[in-house]
């Protein structure tokens, strides 16, 4: 008796995936609830993460697995051990004694009557195995937080005086500040600046102003206030603020309406705050042509403009401003998107007058840093500053190119599906590690730094979780016609009440509060979504009228 589990599933659920990849090279390099994995002939860093029974690969060489892919126990088995076949993997798994009675494991595949339907099991998981879903990677990994020297420090001190805590808050004002006092003095070999666009998305009372104080604080006590910025009023009065100041932080807390923006300049203007931020951001390296004003003969330019945008928006506007037209987006393509979770416990906030000294050493140091030149004029500097270079260590600069690889692969496969999100998530991949590998070597020093291993891969597996964050939230949220975006909106609600209740279903009455549709709507989004398997639904009879219940199957 009981209730009979595919094999697939089952294996899913209480299978050895460990004993697996073990036996076919795979070594376990660090436990706890995300477990690093080195793949098969590898003998340093890591190649994929196995969390909550999500088995993870970031390496393009390690066959038979593709780079950037999640894949489940089940899935682990059919490729290690079947050559990718679903069917024969899950024969071979109910033969184990895996999809048998769950109160009774020795069928061996066979219904209740006796009849053997392993091969109709078998065919259930292959459609199941073709069912794409976009896991989602959830928060940053409280290690990918954890920058050494600087950013550390900062981020110490910060959480040390905030009145409520937060370590992604902390992390986005450490990074956000390295970025602008490293403006227009180091790039990579490859000429990528340190200029980063990150966007929080903290609730109210979350506590996002105190890095941005802390920052604040740093810059008047280097005498580099004049180079803060706040709020957008316009695009061309950012380009007022650059020509003046032409390496500025901008910590903004109303990007919300940035963001509306994208998806209300149909005409693409180029003065909008959008256009003018991601033009300034593509022209770190050369320069920005300013707009011709009234009474003057030439526009002018500016040099190498480095703006770092520390911005924060409140998520459920955030979520529900997101569209193709602004995934697509070049601006938004460039945001690296923290969600910083909810409030944590508060405490006695401390006073940011007494920053500690290594920070303000460094952060001078920072300040009258000026790379020499090749040729002679000093004065010259601060006019077209020539950056010094930070150079690579071999084995970083591999794993790097092996990276960029994986990312011009996943973009030829978005051109290839017609997928412009896909296309505009990928594109950027590579450009965000580098730079990210960047700051975080003058992080860890600032006279001598260099792009080490350990850089690379802390950089690799950041800007990895942007990319599989933003494509989930593509697959949640944006949606082409008004009823795939009911369906999503189900999917939503039943996965929020997981995240509380775990696998208990969920009745419909809860449902219909949050979701107030027509009855007929509700049947066909129902359907779709048993259609898709990607829910399950019963009607449990209790005397009456049959109570309904939902829940995902994913």
């Amino acid at each position: 008796g009981g209730v009979t589990d595919r094999p697939g599933d089952d294996f899913n659920a209480r299978g050895d995936v460990r004993a697996v990849l073990e036996t076919h090279g795979w070594v376990r390099t660090k436990g706890g609830d995300n477990e690093y994995w080195r793949r098969p002939g590898k003998t340093s860093g890591m190649s994929a993460t196995l969390k909550d029974r999500v088995f993870y690969v970031f390496s393009s060489n390690a066959h038979p697995f593709e780079a950037n892919r999640a894949y489940s126990p089940f899935a682990v088995v059919a490729y290690l051990e079947h050559g990718g076949d679903f069917s024969a993997a899950s024969r071979a798994l109910s033969a184990a004694g895996f999809g048998q009675s769950s109160s009774d494991r020795t069928g061996g595949g066979h219904s209740e009557g006796g009849a053997d339907i392993s091969h109709l099991l078998a065919w259930a998981d292959d459609i199941e195995a073709q069912i794409e879903r976009v896991p989602d990677p959830g928060p940053i990994p409280d290690e990918l937080f954890e920058v050494p020297g600087f950013v550390g420090r900062v981020m110490d001190f910060c959480l040390e005086t905030a009145p409520y805590p937060n370590r992604a808050l902390a992390f986005c004002g450490a990074m956000t500040l390295l970025s602008f006092l490293t403006g227009r003095k180091v790039m990579e070999p490859g000429e990528l600046r340190p200029n980063l666009y990150l966007l929080a998305l903290a609730g109210s009372g979350a506590g996002k102003d105190h890095p941005r104080k802390l920052n604040a604080r740093v810059l008047f006590s280097i005498d580099r206030v004049q180079a803060l910025g706040d709020k957008f009023a316009s695009g061309e009065g950012i380009q007022d603020a650059m020509a003046q100041t032409p390496c500025m932080l901008f910590q903004n807390d109303e990007m919300d309406s940035v963001l509306r923006q994208i998806n209300r300049d149909r005409e693409g203007t180029k003065e909008s705050i959008p256009a003018t931020l991601l033009t300034m951001y593509t022209t770190a390296g050369s320069v920005f042509p300013l707009r011709r004003k009234a009474g003057k003969e030439q526009a002018g330019v500016i040099d190498q403009p480095h703006l770092t945008l520390f911005g924060t928006a409140t998520p459920k506007y955030f979520y529900e401003s997101l569209s193709e037209k602004m995934l697509t987006d070049g601006f938004f393509a460039r945001l690296i998107i923290i969600d910083v979770g909810k409030r944590g416990p508060g405490q006695r906030a401390g006073s940011l007058r007494d920053i500690p000294g290594p920070i303000l050493e460094t952060a001078r140091w920072w300040s009258n840093f000026n790379p020499p030149r090749p040729i002679e004029g000093a004065d010259l500097r601060s006019m077209h500053p020539e950056p010094a270079i930070v150079p690579y260590e071999p084995q970083a600069r591999l794993l790097l190119d092996d990276f960029r690889l994986v990312t011009e692969r996943e973009y030829s496969a978005g051109e290839e599906r017609d997928d412009e999100v896909w296309k505009a998530v990928w594109a950027r991949g590579f450009e965000n590690a580098a730079k990210l590998a960047l700051l975080r070597a003058c992080s860890e020093n600032h006279e001598h730094p260099v792009i080490g291993v350990a850089s690379v891969e802390w950089a690799i597996r950041f800007a990895d979780h942007q990319l599989r964050r933003q494509l989930f939230l593509a697959a949640e949220h944006v949606y082409r016609s008004d009823f795939e975006d009911h369906c999503k909106q189900l999917v939503r609600v039943l996965r929020e009440w997981r995240a509380r209740k775990g696998d208990a279903w969920m009745p419909f009455w809860r449902i219909s509060r949050k979701l107030k549709w027509s009855p007929k709507l509700h049947d066909e989004v129902r359907q779709a979504l048993l259609n898709s398997r990607e829910i399950e639904y019963e009607e449990v009879s209790s005397g009456g009228r049959p109570s309904k219940q939902y829940r995902l199957t994913f």
